[in-house]
């Protein structure tokens, strides 16, 4: 029998969640990281939700937030014209970047020696996170204010999203564009997959897929609201969304056909990503929660449990499925 979708609701923030990202797979599993207006990012162990601890220090709403791969540095996205990196194992401030205006966007390279940063100054800054003192380099271009910024092409090259309605693959050594994308509504989110060099973008209702390293379509599909973010599984054979209709959808890759739709936040959703074992999704939405939800609805897999009667008659088998309780900071 089908099982119904039952998430896992993580609260704690006092307004809208508007990130999140999970790190890679570690010895002490995933963790998860959210950006609120509240301006207090929590860190949460990824498989089952769990509050690890609260990093204190922007006064302004925090827009963006990530981890690096082994989940021992953070970094943040701040109103308060600061981007800051953080010890996430002891959960100490490192370093705090001066902007000239609301940062948006942190993204860390593979060795988490260097953070890049966005934001509506419009310009790209790449800091070396080992020489603190020293001036970022600069990449200037966008006309509006960037949205995203992530590395790509083993850090050899940037993608940035902004409010002009482009998205820009940069030269890191040349800081030249390489090559733009224009669309007819501005960008409202940018995913980049490693594995296969995968882009997924969001603009009004169209979730899109390109080469990352050619800028080239793959495909689109429209869902039926406007999307705000989206999510390739790790496999690469479905991709979740969410926007304004309060709804997570669940679409076949290959097929484009919408395979589920759930609801379960109270308010628009503005961020989902996948896991990094694609067992289950993130969403944060506009109601101050993030809720996970099941890959794979009804399997055993962090606080989610199936329970199988001991005797199950062939014409009425009834799986009992206990959903988590809600998790609180």
């Amino acid at each position: 029998m089908a099982m119904r979708q039952t998430p896992l609701t993580c609260s704690g923030h006092t307004r809208p969640v508007v990130d999140l990202a999970f790190s890679g797979i570690t010895p002490y599993g995933y963790f998860l990281i959210s950006a609120c207006k509240d301006g207090k990012p929590m860190l949460r162990q990824g498989d089952t939700g769990d509050w690890i601890g609260t990093f204190l220090g922007h006064k302004g709403a925090v827009w963006g937030a990530t981890l690096n791969n082994e989940a021992t540095k953070a970094a943040t996205a701040a109103a308060d014209f600061t981007a800051k990196v953080w010890d996430a194992v002891t959960g100490d401030e490192v370093l705090t970047l001066a902007h000239k205006h609301i940062v948006k966007s942190v993204n860390f390279t593979q060795d988490s020696n260097c953070l890049l940063t966005g934001g509506n100054d419009k310009v790209l800054r790449i800091y070396d996170l080992s020489k603190p003192e020293a001036e970022p380099q600069e990449i200037a271009g966008h006309t509006s204010a960037i949205k995203k910024a992530l590395w790509c092409n083993n850090d050899q090259q940037i993608l940035s999203a902004a409010d002009d309605k482009t998205v820009r693959l940069w030269d890191k050594n040349t800081k030249e564009a390489v090559k733009t994308l224009s669309f007819d509504a501005s960008v409202s989110s940018m995913e980049y997959i490693p594995d296969g060099e995968i882009l997924v973008i969001t603009y009004g209702r169209t979730i899109a897929f390109y080469k990352a390293h050619s800028l080239d379509l793959i495909k689109t599909v429209d869902a039926p609201a406007s999307i705000h973010s989206a999510s390739l599984h790790p496999e690469k054979d479905f991709f979740v969304a969410g926007g304004d209709d309060f709804k997570l959808y669940k679409y076949d890759y290959t097929t484009k056909e919408e395979m589920e739709s759930y609801k379960g936040h109270f308010g628009p959703i503005h961020c989902v990503r996948f896991s990094p074992d694609g067992e289950l999704y993130a969403s944060g939405s506009e109601d101050g929660t993030l809720r996970l939800w099941q890959t794979a609805v009804g399997k055993t897999y962090g606080l989610w449990k199936c329970v199988l009667p001991e005797e199950l008659s062939s014409e009425n088998s009834e799986v009992l499925y206990c959903p988590p309780a809600e998790i609180k900071a």
